[in-house]
């Protein structure tokens, strides 16, 4: 009775942790009852029915990444290069990923390659590596339609390298170093041309400075030799006008002298002779007697003949 009561115990225990189901986060289970699809135990503790429900798939909900092998493709201009690509998805509908295709990942694989291969068949060999971008996007475009249905949602594509063939790569190799050598020889021609352009400038910003010095000098140059003539004919002036106020003045002195001394017509006569006198005594051959002069001769003649 014992061992009866132990047996069941063991199986009350084997059927308790049977229809217990622990389910990880970002991870669902799709429980199947008889071969046919139940529900979805999410994330924590869930109960199924024992021996009747089963865990068919588990199914990581978080995003993946998935390594699509390096593909051969022929471009538009018939070469052929090699692409490594990788495709980040997320699994959106758990019983889509599950029921609606064998295998997801060979199914993105597959679509993967054929819509590279349609993409870079359409594009010629430089376009492929200026365009990643492009190639990128044209790749997540199809694939997230076309795994739709799969309850997949492709996030982003990205080609991680393309390879050319080794005697494109050395072709290529040698055109980028004429490119650069053709962009050197550029570059120094127009540093050249930009010297010289620099150095003229500078020459010709020199000769207009000179000319305006030459200019400016010249101006106060005859600014000031104006204005030497100025003062110099002022001096002249001031000196005339002082040299007439002074004869002015002189003659102004001597006639108020005159009139101090209230001469007389014998003393105008004597001082007419002496006048005369000094006339005489200049080195003119010919001496002009005024006519008030003659008067005052005959005066004084007579003043003479008076005394006599």
């Amino acid at each position: 009775m014992e061992v009866i009561l132990i047996i069941l115990l063991i199986a009350a225990v084997i059927i308790a942790f049977s229809s217990i189901v622990t389910v990880h986060q970002s991870e669902v289970c799709i429980i199947e009852r008889f071969g046919k699809y139940h529900k979805l135990a999410h994330a924590g503790l869930n109960f199924i029915c024992p021996f009747v429900d089963k865990i068919h798939h588990r199914v990581d909900l978080r995003q993946q990444t998935m390594d699509v092998p390096p593909q051969g493709v022929i471009t538009k201009d018939n070469v052929t290069i090699t692409i490594d690509t990788v495709v980040f998805y997320q699994i959106m509908d758990p019983y889509k990923a599950v029921y609606e295709i064998n295998n997801l990942r060979a199914g993105i694989s597959y679509l993967a390659i054929t819509t590279i291969r349609d993409i870079i068949g359409k594009m010629e060999l430089d376009s492929t590596f200026s365009s990643r971008d492009v190639i990128n996007t044209q790749l997540r475009d199809i694939l997230d339609e076309a795994t739709d249905k799969w309850g997949c949602k492709v996030d982003r594509v990205e080609v991680k390298d393309i390879r050319p063939p080794a005697d494109i790569r050395d072709a290529m190799e040698k055109q980028m170093n004429a490119e650069r050598n053709k962009r050197a020889v550029i570059l120094e021609a127009e540093g050249e041309r930009q010297s010289a352009i620099t150095r003229a400038e500078g020459e010709k910003e020199a000769a207009i400075l000179r000319a305006e010095a030459q200019k400016q000098s010249n101006i106060r140059l005859a600014e000031g030799v104006k204005e030497a003539k100025i003062l110099e004919a002022t001096g002249e002036a001031d000196a005339i006008r002082q040299i007439a106020e002074a004869k002015a003045k002189e003659v102004e002195l001597v006639y108020d002298a005159i009139m101090n001394a209230k001469p007389n017509d014998k003393l105008i006569a004597i001082k007419s002779l002496e006048a005369l006198e000094k006339v005489a005594d200049g080195q003119a051959n010919k001496v002009f007697i005024p006519f008030d002069a003659t008067q005052t001769l005959a005066s004084v003649s007579a003043m003479f003949e008076a005394k006599n």
